[in-house]
């Protein structure tokens, strides 16, 4: 059977930069799997809305895959189970988070069983369902968008159904270095990728899904042409993309296969396409069609500072230190743990925290960065050139030492993507990414100021509201009383005027 070449590789990404790809030393192994681990360790938000809600309790035996917390709010996610055993403790726990900060944790004594829950017995073939209800049986597998940004796949897909739809685009460029899970994810279960891509295809009631990859794995690509040979949907194409970074970010993608450009503050959907992570739609096939929910992923565990690279399979709520541990460990040399890339990754200080479902990466470090003393800005404009929004990342820096959000907002700053590309090129050596980091969150706080003083505002009128009514209400009231005792008479109204009185003092006493 012959094999359909991807198509050439598209377009021109503005910006961005070619690195170094540091990937070939962990695909030189087949994927390896973890054996359980002795303990998980569960967060409540692994999604990017409100911690879930915990439905099981300590002492609680559970089983592989059953619910342990279920979702809260219109972004939250459910978090399964990920082995059979007891629960232990539901408290604070070190995860990777930007600050460093604990989260509140399901942890979990695994009993080496690994026993499931008992299969659904609503386990119709996806094509039978209608989208409505398929698109609510995913939001029920607890998947988030397993390429960075975690948002719960379900809501994404609801919310993207109320948009004219075009494209599906199944995002497999790992542009930043070390990473590889995709790649490797892609040679060895492209099927189920493939399979992912055809349960998405009839939830958005859609025709057209680009496989995006890039040029720089051929391997990848093989498998993928390779399975799509097989399937013979043509609705699915293979595309290219250059090998460039941050070739991966969703509105570069899609105006690199589509040539649509997504607007400024908007999203994919805006334009007629919807991204969705290679992973997330291995995941969404696993879920739909064998009945597992999200409970482990692929992550690749590398650098120079791991005694054998590779990428395994993991499951959700495993300590970093086991997953190190499972590659041979750190070596003596190992200085800096980082979960994700060295570009957007997040340096931790313990290998307590647990692999969680944005997991993938651990990325091990033989020294720690060594940043130039930073200098005056020289307005060489190199950080404008790589920008791959096109935006101004030199005036961007003078209004977010000026605290200036107006002009801040006027230059697109909440557009920035936090690539990290002009920290790379700044001669000056000044921290552009972080600061524009930290004025985002500026921004967020004046927000919540914002929204609390808007609630404090309307719970005042709302008082005052109701002590107007109430006051009205005691005076129709006492007018309605007068009118009556004028009937009866002026003791009538003697006796009322006083009973006023004496509940009034009762008030005061009280």
């Amino acid at each position: 059977m012959s094999t359909p070449a991807a198509t050439y590789d598209l377009g021109k990404l503005y910006g961005g930069l070619r690195l170094p790809a540091e990937k070939t030393v962990s695909t030189s192994l087949e994927i390896q799997r973890i054996p359980v681990p002795d303990q998980l360790v569960l967060p409540l938000a692994q999604h990017a809305g409100e911690p879930a809600h915990p439905v099981v309790g300590i002492g609680e035996y559970v089983l592989k895959g059953q619910l342990l917390a279920e979702p809260y709010g219109s972004l939250s996610a459910p978090v399964h189970a990920s082995s059979s055993g007891k629960v232990v403790a539901i408290e604070s726990w070190p995860v990777s988070r930007r600050f460093g900060e604990n989260a509140p944790c399901i942890v979990i004594e695994c009993d080496g069983d690994d026993t499931p829950v008992a299969p659904s017995k609503d386990m119709a073939p996806y094509n039978s369902l209608p989208p409505n209800a398929l698109l609510k049986r995913i939001l029920q597998g607890g998947i988030v968008g397993l390429g960075g940004a975690v948002f719960p796949t379900g809501q994404k897909l609801m919310q993207a159904t109320t948009m004219p739809l075009e494209y599906l685009i199944l995002n497999g460029v790992e542009c930043e270095p070390y990473i590889s899970c995709d790649d490797m994810l892609m040679r060895e279960q492209a099927a189920e990728v493939l399979g992912g891509a055809q349960i998405l295809m009839h939830a958005l009631a859609l025709d057209a899904c680009y496989v995006v990859v890039e040029s720089d794995k051929p391997d990848a690509i093989m498998a993928i042409g390779e399975a799509l040979a097989e399937l013979g949907d043509e609705r699915i194409v293979l595309k290219q993309v250059p090998t460039i970074y941050p070739s991966g970010g969703e509105d570069q993608l899609v105006q690199l296969v589509t040539n649509r450009e997504v607007p400024s503050g908007g999203l994919p959907t805006d334009v007629g396409c919807v991204v969705q992570n290679v992973g997330t739609s291995a995941a969404i096939y696993r879920w739909i069609c064998e009945g597992e929910p999200l409970i482990s992923r692929v992550t690749t565990v590398t650098g120079p500072g791991v005694r054998s690279p590779m990428n395994v399979m993991a499951r959700i709520g495993t300590t970093i230190a086991d997953v190190v541990s499972f590659a041979g460990g750190y070596n003596e040399e190992a200085e800096q743990l980082i979960i994700g890339g060295p570009m957007c990754g997040k340096s931790v200080t313990t290998d307590r925290v647990p692999l969680v479902k944005a997991t993938n990466c651990v990325l091990v470090l033989t020294e720690k960065p060594v940043y130039g003393n930073e200098q005056p800005c020289i307005r060489c404009g190199e950080c404008a050139l790589v920008c791959p929004i096109q935006l101004l990342p030199q005036q961007l820096y003078w209004y977010a030492c000026a605290d200036n959000e107006s002009k801040l907002r006027t230059y697109g700053l909440t557009d920035c993507i936090e690539c990290g590309c002009c920290d790379l090129v700044c001669p000056s050596h000044i921290p552009l990414t972080s600061d524009f980091r930290n004025a985002k969150a500026r921004f967020q706080e004046l927000a919540d100021e914002k929204a609390r003083a808007e609630r404090a505002r309307l719970r005042f009128e709302s008082r005052n509201e109701r002590i107007a009514n109430e006051q009205q209400q005691r005076e129709r009231e006492l007018d309605e009383q007068k009118a009556a005792a004028k009937k009866a008479g002026p003791s009538a109204i003697d006796e009322i005027l006083n009973r006023r009185k004496n509940k009034q003092q009762n008030k005061d006493d009280e």
